[in-house]
């Protein structure tokens, strides 16, 4: 919703959801219905250049290559904290362990090639 806001906001959110509700005139559960539950991993990786993660071309390529193993089948998603010193590393997989073992990797190149 970044035409209305630049950050999370669930009065916000709820608004929207609201008026989807009275749009559609769908219930929630129906409108809840399209979403897939995936496993998900977040790992926050300390002690790295945050302002790094955005041009840093080793770690684009490491993101590249889950989101390939993935094949639509989850998400990736790399960024700097906003509250704290850390960059966060979320994986979302069609299993558990699969999220698991893309997110460690994922951290350790943040890791290695973004350390202070």
């Amino acid at each position: 919703m970044s035409n209305f806001s630049t950050t999370g906001d669930g009065i916000l959110t709820a608004a929207h959801l609201l008026a989807q509700l009275s749009i559609t005139g769908k219930s929630l559960a129906e409108l809840a219905g399209v979403v897939q539950s995936l496993p998900q991993v977040l790992i926050n990786v300390p002690g790295v250049d945050r302002a790094g993660l955005a041009n840093n071309a080793a770690i684009a390529a490491a993101v590249a290559v889950a989101e390939a193993e993935l094949a639509g089948s989850g998400r990736v998603l790399l960024r700097p904290s906003g509250t704290e010193p850390v960059i966060r590393v979320m994986v979302e997989a069609a299993t558990a362990d699969e999220a698991e073992n893309i997110a460690q990797r994922l951290a350790a190149h943040v890791s290695s090639a973004l350390a202070l």
